[in-house]
């Protein structure tokens, strides 16, 4: 068992180096463990193709089996938690920034409530700073945040990265355009995130590197809200890929355009623990499906590149 998560963990992470680093051994020794699951299935599980690893169909097989073993054990495990401490219902508090709430946490919830359907799921929201200090004093089980975080005595495993785009409403000027870069935004009507948002960090990193200067009409913390406005006073924005699924921008008569600066600027949203805190069978529940969640493509965005 202990070989085949490692395994399992190799996958979701496409690299040893990653995977060594988040399950706190040497990576010999996560080779030696890949080694013996081999020999003792008596087939190859990856195939090395330059520096990238890749699953072969027998490894394949063997990832689909240990995902479904996780899965029972994780059952079990909280199950007998239940039982020893009396408890009649699992319960869980998520600490997270208001962007990941709003383009993240919602269908992390949906993927999670699948396995456990009766676990009582709180939420407290505010700036990563923030969280990192609810983390930290636990007066959360667990942060979500838009950002990588080092802190003595705090864990950050990253879950995926994002980038932005240029968002646009129907009738709009740029969408004749063939081709968007960095120097068309300069002046162009927006609204943007409120500043002190990581998201308007990014962006404004983005502005004062490349020297251009968008005609801020609004500014906002809240995504729903610059969605309807953008669709209502016809102005452009700029969001992270997570948030635009499709059903999103055809709700909403919206259209997204790539600009290649944009998607040189990344962001990692990570999930934030405390090392007492993954001891919990609950909290390491939730960390381990977050985790297979978005090794396996998380949510899907709507497909505009």
């Amino acid at each position: 068992m202990d070989n085949l998560d490692a395994f399992a963990v190799v996958v979701e992470q496409k690299s040893l180096n990653r995977a060594s680093s988040v399950l706190n051994i040497s990576q010999p020794a996560l080779s030696r463990k890949i080694m013996k699951l081999e020999e003792e299935l008596g087939v190859r599980l990856f195939e090395r193709k330059g520096k990238r690893l890749e699953l072969t169909r027998p490894g394949q097989i063997c990832y689909e089996s240990a995902i479904e073993m996780r899965r029972l054990h994780r059952e079990m495990l909280q199950t007998l938690d239940q039982y020893r401490s009396g408890r009649e219902s699992i319960s869980l508090t998520i600490g997270a920034s208001l962007t990941t709430l709003q383009s993240t946490l919602p269908d992390l919830i949906t993927f999670y409530t699948q396995d456990f359907p009766h676990t009582d799921i709180k939420a407290l929201t505010g700036k990563t700073h923030e969280i990192v200090t609810l983390v930290m004093e636990q007066k959360v089980d667990i942060g979500l945040v838009a950002s990588q975080t080092e802190s003595p005595g705090l864990i950050s495993l990253p879950l995926f990265d994002d980038h932005l785009y240029l968002v646009l409403p129907s009738g709009h000027p740029y969408l004749r355009m063939k081709s968007i870069t960095m120097k068309e935004i300069h002046d162009l009507p927006m609204i943007l995130f409120s500043k002190g948002t990581w998201y308007r960090v990014m962006m404004d990193e983005l502005f004062h590197h490349y020297a251009v200067f968008p005609n801020v009409k609004m500014e906002i913390d809240s995504f729903e809200a610059i969605i309807r406005l953008v669709s209502t006073i016809k102005v452009a924005t700029l969001l992270p890929k997570s948030y635009l699924h499709r059903q999103l921008l055809e709700n909403n008569d919206l259209t997204v355009r790539s600009i290649p600066e944009l998607e040189e600027k990344k962001r990692t949203t990570s999930l934030l623990f405390t090392t007492d805190a993954a001891e919990d069978p609950v909290v390491r529940t939730f960390i381990d499906i977050a985790r297979e969640f978005f090794a396996q493509g998380g949510a899907k965005p709507a497909n505009y590149e």
